[in-house]
């Protein structure tokens, strides 16, 4: 009998395969390609390189001097925790946050290219939250994500492959030819860009908008908004219905990068991607699509990979992407040849300190943002509101039912009053498109979170246009028109809020 049992038994009864069954399991949902690592690294590089070039430096002495909108003074008066620790703060001439924004550039610069990339990783992301505490009011959800994955680069092994000082990595597999690294940091990126997208889900499916079809709708006529190719998909409201019920179905489905293998994840990763580019084409964000676009390429699969490979090598590129990263025998995954000097128990200790801290930001970041979607109750803070906004609801649960824009009303000693924003008289009529209104991004972002920033900031507004008014003029107030819309369009005629008066 005891034979017979023994000859009845089979291979998954063995705990030993169980065990490694389980860990290949593991390792192709929750770990990462070392290739899609890389691209993660040179696309979080160009990511930091691009907010700071193209957004932040021409609006470094208007929004992070002493010159601009928020002096110091006021950001003491706004928010004195934030002053008090903002590096940025501690001077409001132009040359020191010129200064701060290049170390912050050479930074990046390091990460794209693979050099010390670590280091490189939290200095960045200690500079950019320095930055963005300087000026709360610029601040949206795509750069709170951008500085948690500035984190997260900081313990992966990003410069394995295609980096200017590529080091070796040693895998183990349980099926022994899977070049995917698995470790507690990559677990918890891959199930932190899928919580992004499903608190977003919840608040979508807590929205009567969304739940309609009409919500993308409302956000086409936000026309403070809407830019590039979106005045023109505006005109199509059925194709705008199928975009709604598209991007929930999305949004539904995130739970597949992590779930799914394959050509699902791959289809479900393309499905991202192409929304955060069509949001780019359609929409001033900022940074926010291409850093997500950048952290989606680590859910693709080696197969993918593979492909990439054989097209660069076909097209000539070989040679510079070429990566001197090999394969060992044998070892512990994420295993540098440097750690080789180390201790096991002091590498041991190190890591288990590692994953702790990354547990715990993890939960502490998951944490703020289920508070700022307003999923849980907690108690008012009015000292980092603005920073407390920042969060991944994106629209939810209920899009704007208005857009608006600013009148700059200088008023001289005599004659007629004048709009600063445009040069021409002042008037509270509609614009052609209010998106004109706002010179560059940041403008938009100043001009939609500062509504309630308090007093000093109103006043620190009201003296900046002053001192750039033309002579002989007596006083300049700033009003905020708001124009109601719905999904067909402006509702009603365009109101005017007087935010703040100054004697010039």
């Amino acid at each position: 009998m005891t034979t017979a049992r023994s000859d009845s038994a089979t291979p998954t009864d063995d705990p030993v395969t169980t065990l490694e069954s389980l860990r290949a399991v593991v390792r192709s949902r929750l770990g990462i390609d070392p290739r899609a690592l890389a691209a993660f690294r040179i696309g979080l590089g160009l990511v930091v390189l691009f907010d700071l070039l193209l957004l932040r430096l021409p609006g470094l002495v208007t929004f992070y001097t002493d010159e601009g909108v928020l002096p110091r003074s006021a950001l003491r008066e706004v928010s004195p925790a934030l002053a008090k620790w903002s590096l940025h703060a501690l001077s409001g001439s132009a040359w020191a946050q010129g200064l701060l924004l290049a170390i912050t550039g050479l930074f990046a610069t390091c990460v794209l290219v693979g050099y010390r990339h670590r280091l490189a990783a939290v200095g960045a992301a200690l500079l950019l939250a320095s930055l963005h505490a300087r000026n709360p009011y610029l601040v949206n959800g795509g750069d709170t994500i951008l500085i948690s994955l500035l984190l997260f680069a900081a313990v992966l092994p990003l410069e394995a492959r295609w980096s200017l000082r590529p080091r070796r990595l040693e895998f183990r597999s349980a099926s022994g030819d899977d070049p995917r690294v698995v470790s507690t940091a990559t677990a918890i990126l891959c199930l932190h860009i899928v919580v992004i997208y499903a608190i977003n889900a919840i608040l979508k499916f807590r929205s009567d908008a969304w739940l309609s079809g009409v919500a993308v709708k409302r956000i086409f006529r936000l026309e403070d908004f809407i830019d590039h190719a979106g005045p023109t998909i505006a005109e199509f409201p059925a194709l705008l219905t199928a975009i709604n019920w598209l991007w929930i179905a999305v949004l539904a489905a995130s739970v597949l990068l992590v779930v799914a293998p394959g050509r699902l994840r791959t289809a479900t990763v393309a499905a991202f991607v192409g929304a955060h580019l069509s949001m780019a084409a359609t929409m001033r964000l900022g940074a926010f699509p291409f850093v997500m676009v950048a952290v989606l390429l680590v859910f693709l699969p080696p197969p993918v990979w593979d492909r990439i490979e054989r097209f660069v090598s076909a097209s000539g590129l070989e040679g510079r992407l070429e990566s001197r990263a090999v394969r060992g025998e044998s070892g512990e995954t994420g295993k540098t040849v440097a750690e080789s000097t180390v201790s096991p128990r002091v590498r041991r200790g190190t890591r288990l300190a590692a994953a702790g801290l990354l547990v715990c930001l993890f939960l502490a970041v998951v944490g703020w943002q289920v508070a700022a979607a307003g999923l849980v109750d907690t108690p008012a803070s009015s000292d980092d509101g603005a920073l407390g906004s920042a969060s991944w609801a994106f629209f939810a649960p209920q899009p704007p039912d208005s857009y608006s824009w600013y009148v700059v009303e200088a008023t001289p000693e005599s004659g007629e009053s004048t709009d600063l924003v445009t040069g021409d008289p002042a008037t509270f009529d509609r614009p052609d498109n209010a998106m004109d209104r706002y010179p560059t991004t940041l403008w938009k972002r100043y001009g939609t979170k500062g509504q309630g920033a308090g007093d000093a900031a109103l006043e620190s507004a009201g003296a900046y246009f002053c001192d750039r008014a033309p002579a002989g003029t007596e006083s300049v107030t700033i009003y905020r028109v708001e124009q109601p819309v719905d999904a067909d369009g402006p509702v009603g005629e365009p109101i005017p809020h007087e935010t703040v008066t100054r004697s010039c």
